[in-house]
């Protein structure tokens, strides 16, 4: 995993079981692989964002595939972004591809998740705080 002016970098592994009939990654399975890549880079000790984990909620989810990815393409090159900082949330993009793509080459998944930060005693939307504005406003493609 690396931070980089373009983007957090990580790679996530793929399970047998998350493959479908058809033989490539499910549907529901690619939008818990997207999470998986996002923990490491909001939510672990250290980070401004941890305080997160204490409450945020998937506001908005988008997946666009383009082509498909199966269990022997793991683990999955998971590059992510912040397209936008707002009061109360912000959202995160995402390129997949295949381990050991090129990373100029065109991803299999496109996709993007809005994430608010949730008050979970007041059960309400609650401010980013400025030190979480300030970290996700890093991670903004210009």
């Amino acid at each position: 995993m690396t931070e980089a002016v373009v983007g957090f970098h990580t790679k996530v592994g793929v399970r047998w079981s998350d493959m479908d009939v058809f033989q490539h990654i499910n549907h529901a399975r690619m939008v818990t692989l997207l999470e998986e890549a996002r923990i490491p880079w909001l939510f672990e000790d250290g980070r401004p964002t941890v305080t997160l984990r204490d409450g945020a909620v998937i506001a908005d989810l988008h997946v666009r595939y383009r082509g498909q990815l199966r269990h022997d393409d793991g683990p999955l090159d998971v590059l992510m972004w912040i397209e936008s900082v707002r009061a109360v949330d912000f959202t995160i993009g995402y390129e997949v591809r295949a381990g050991g793509a090129a990373p100029d080459s065109a991803p299999s998944i496109v996709a993007s998740t809005q994430i608010a930060a949730f008050d979970i005693d007041t059960q309400r939307l609650r401010r980013l705080t400025a030190p979480e504005r300030e970290y996700l406003e890093r991670w903004k493609r210009a």
